[in-house]
């Protein structure tokens, strides 16, 4: 834990909001949870148990370090409430620029001056959520990766205001969740959406035009370049519908035909094919599975 913050405030309780709320935890940290749908924050709290419950499994934490986790997590239906007395507040909604820019404007006006406002997305300009606020210096990017507890990369990204102070704080801050920080300029897609992307649209392209199976294709990037999952199963895992919308904005920020979604990929979603959490994607799912 950082002498600096002491208190984190997870705005979002989704996969990736109660993923990083479970690691601030678990590092010792106060995690106060926000999130307006209370099924939301009543399953993000039986999610985050589970997590604790598999690392006292593996024999990475005690009993005794789940109980006092656990005490030290509050959830709140107000963004507000959560923020108050926050050293740090991490955004993790939706990938939709207003959402964004309202939960900042808010969270500015609800958590202490001194406190780092980070925003967990994957691909918006970390300028454009800043300017909704007062003090832009105060605004960072904090990209986790899902799943937050197993993934050992944040990727930290400098806005054009963003002080020196916030990026190390970040920079601290993830470090001390036990992950490996990179530090890159905001540009559309910041460096893993861009690269992770491409080849994500691209495995679409080549099983749409019936060059191998789901499973080959990724068996090939598996085991051919050593990655620890294929693209399309890691596309199950995160979203198809999130990797669409990602592939959307940098088709029209960036104007590459790289990012040009595949119709393949268009239609899965509007069929609700959109993986691991329908149950549906490029492979079935069963449960967590």
């Amino acid at each position: 834990m950082t002498s600096a913050i002491r208190r984190v405030a997870v705005i979002g309780a989704g996969t990736m909001g109660h993923g990083i709320a479970y690691v601030a935890l678990a590092a010792g940290y106060e995690v106060a949870l926000a999130d307006a749908d209370r099924d939301a924050l009543l399953a993000a709290h039986d999610r985050i148990a589970e997590s604790f419950a598999a690392a006292i499994e593996r024999k990475k934490l005690s009993v005794a370090d789940r109980d006092a986790g656990l005490a030290r997590l509050t959830t709140f239906p107000a963004l507000e409430s959560a923020a108050a007395g926050a050293d740090l507040v991490i955004e993790a909604v939706p990938e939709r620029m207003e959402l964004k820019r309202s939960l900042f404007t808010a969270a500015h006006a609800a958590a202490p001056p001194h406190a780092i406002l980070a925003s967990n997305t994957s691909s918006l300009s970390i300028s454009d959520i800043a300017a909704a606020v007062p003090r832009p210096e105060r605004v960072v990017g904090m990209h986790f990766f899902n799943p937050v507890a197993a993934m050992r990369l944040v990727e930290i990204v400098r806005g054009a205001a963003t002080s020196d102070t916030a990026v190390e704080a970040a920079r601290a801050f993830a470090e001390s969740l036990g992950k490996t920080a990179i530090v890159v300029r905001d540009s559309p897609g910041f460096a893993t959406s861009r690269l992770g992307l491409a080849l994500g649209l691209e495995a679409v392209r080549m099983l749409e035009a019936g060059v191998a199976s789901a499973a080959d294709i990724d068996r090939a990037m598996e085991l051919g370049y050593n990655h620890p999952i294929g693209p399309l199963r890691l596309g199950d895992i995160v979203g198809l519908d999130v990797r669409l919308a990602i592939a959307d904005h940098l088709h029209t920020a960036l104007g590459s035909e790289v990012f040009r979604a595949p119709e393949l990929l268009r239609r899965m979603v509007s069929e609700g094919k959109l993986g691991r959490k329908s149950g549906e994607g490029f492979y079935r799912w069963d449960g967590d599975a």
